[in-house]
């Protein structure tokens, strides 16, 4: 992958991933090992949608968990691997539980380079977040190809509610949190929205056809 193309790869998966108000990042201090126990969500930002961080002390998901967006084109079945990432599944699943991403809309979908729809921005601009962020859950080993579910970030730990699905192969530093997988039926949906492009034929941009995630299913 060249520098360009790498430099290019961050910049369309980069969202103001705590919240409607820009942050700094922080350094790369603020990532955590893969599995790690320690879980934080502080304050970061205006949230987009009023929501509640995951309370500390509570049970953290400890194995696989099943979810399903519920989208305007189709069911995207997916696996959350709460061993491995459990910050992650832990705020997702929060997120999803408090309606959150309930009627969002699916905003950037990008065609060249990167293959991933992305979505969980209430306010569809790329911005929103839930008023908080986490620290990343990375080994140095993530890869992205087809099916994978992640993480978008605006730098080292700053996660928030944005996450993306990869429909194509992809290459990315592993840099993007991975705590999920879709069902080979959950990527063909995937593959269908990505068939009818971006808007106006960009590389980056809307969907062509909008995609609305009605709800997410846990369990």
């Amino acid at each position: 992958m060249s520098a360009a193309l790498a430099a290019s790869a961050l910049l369309l998966l980069a969202g103001c991933a705590g919240g409607t108000t820009p942050d700094t990042a922080p350094d790369s201090g603020a990532s955590a090992s893969a599995g790690s126990a320690e879980c934080a969500y502080p304050a970061s930002g205006q949230p987009a949608v009023d929501v509640t961080p995951p309370a500390a002390g509570t049970d953290r998901p400890s194995g696989d968990v099943e979810a399903v967006l519920k989208t305007s084109a189709g069911d995207i079945p997916i696996t959350l691997t709460g061993e491995r990432t459990p910050c992650t599944v832990e705020s997702f699943v929060s997120l999803a539980q408090q309606q959150y991403f309930s009627n969002t809309e699916c905003h950037r979908l990008t065609t060249s380079g990167i293959f991933v729809l992305q979505c969980g921005d209430p306010t569809g601009t790329g911005r929103g977040g839930p008023g908080y962020r986490f620290a990343d859950e990375l080994d140095g080993s993530e890869t992205y190809p087809a099916g994978t579910v992640a993480m978008a970030n605006a730098g080292p730990g700053t996660n928030g509610s944005q996450f993306f699905l990869v429909y194509e192969d992809t290459q990315l530093q592993p840099d993007y949190t991975v705590f999920g997988r879709m069902s080979p039926a959950g990527l063909a949906v995937v593959q269908g929205i990505a068939a009818a492009g971006a808007e106006g034929g960009s590389a980056d941009g809307r969907p062509a056809t909008p995609v609305t995630i009605t709800d997410v299913v846990v369990g």
